[in-house]
């Protein structure tokens, strides 16, 4: 290599990325070290941005397009380096380059149990899982938050910073929301909704818009799920009060076999007497104002435990008092 071959590989003359990855949020141009040439050809494609950095200093940033670097097109860096007009002489500066795509499919989960309280329950703690999608916002918070001197950012790498910052902030979004474990599977949708604008303050600090936000799983306790199928059961029977009898007298029996020798003669009594409401309830001429009483009683025993929601009660209660 002679002389003037060295000389003139030592400056930059095109600066591009041509990304072949799908996955790298932030790129640092290889200078190698070199000077770049006053009048450089820069060339941003789509969804890609790039900002040039002196010294840790931001300077100016390009959307795409083709740009020369001169001190026309460089008014901050030029200010940054107290250029005068014209300036003509090759300079050194970083250039990165970031990819303005959205990044889709990406996943949050709690590490551990998020205690939520509920409106019905009391607390309750419970995991829940999804996908989220973000793209950049802020490109000088990004570069600072995660680049630093790294030759680029994959995606990976900050994946679980912002999973652990959804999880920190998913019991407020939760509060926030006030829906019931009783809901919420059927509401997903609604309370992700709710919960966006509270992570996107979190998304904010790092210079990220988040773009959606999906709960896909929500895992309760065993003994809370337990009671939400019960109830779901008692829904299906809505509007039958003799099926609804039954099942409570199936819900009274299970609840004496979990205690030693309870289950005997007062259990089985407790069977007859609400067959006994049934056969009444069927026979509204012949109704027994004693046992109608008796059905209400364990109506409301049902609101107090949380199987039944006020509306429900009511709704049962003016069924049994207009037959009285």
């Amino acid at each position: 290599m002679g002389l003037f071959d060295f000389i003139t590989n030592e400056f930059i003359e095109v600066i591009d990325w041509v990304d072949t990855t799908s996955d790298t949020l932030i790129w640092k141009f290889q200078d190698k070290g070199n000077n770049i040439k006053n009048g450089a050809q820069l060339t941003v494609r789509e969804s890609q941005v790039a900002v040039l950095i002196n010294e840790g200093e931001f300077g100016d940033v390009y959307e795409s397009g083709k740009y020369s670097l001169t001190t026309n097109n460089m008014p901050i860096t030029t200010t940054l380096k107290s250029w005068k007009y014209g300036f003509e002489s090759p300079f050194k500066v970083d250039v990165y380059f970031a990819n303005t795509k959205q990044f889709t499919n990406l996943k949050w989960g709690t590490s551990g149990a998020v205690l939520l309280q509920d409106s019905q329950l009391g607390q309750v703690r419970l995991k829940s899982f999804g996908s989220f999608a973000i793209k950049i916002k802020d490109l000088k918070q990004v570069i600072t938050q995660f680049s630093g001197t790294h030759p680029y950012v994959k995606i990976d790498t900050i994946e679980e910073t912002l999973r652990n910052s959804i999880s920190s902030k998913l019991a407020e979004g939760l509060a926030k929301a006030n829906i019931s474990v009783f809901e919420l599977a059927a509401k997903f949708t609604e309370v992700g909704n709710i919960i966006k604008p509270i992570l996107q303050q979190e998304m904010d600090i790092f210079g990220f818009e988040l773009t959606y936000f999906y709960i896909e799983s929500v895992s309760l306790p065993e003994e809370v799920e337990k009671m939400i199928d019960k109830k779901t059961e008692l829904n299906i029977l809505k509007g039958n009060l003799n099926e609804f009898n039954q099942m409570q007298s199936g819900i009274a029996i299970e609840k004496m076999a979990e205690n030693d020798g309870a289950a005997g003669a007062v259990g089985t009594g407790i069977l007859l007497n609400n067959m006994m409401g049934q056969q009444t309830l069927n026979n509204t001429s012949g109704t027994n104002k004693t046992e109608l009483l008796e059905v209400l009683k364990q109506l409301g025993e049902l609101k107090n435990s949380g199987l039944l929601t006020e509306e429900e009660f009511n709704a049962k209660k003016q069924e049994i008092l207009s037959k009285l």
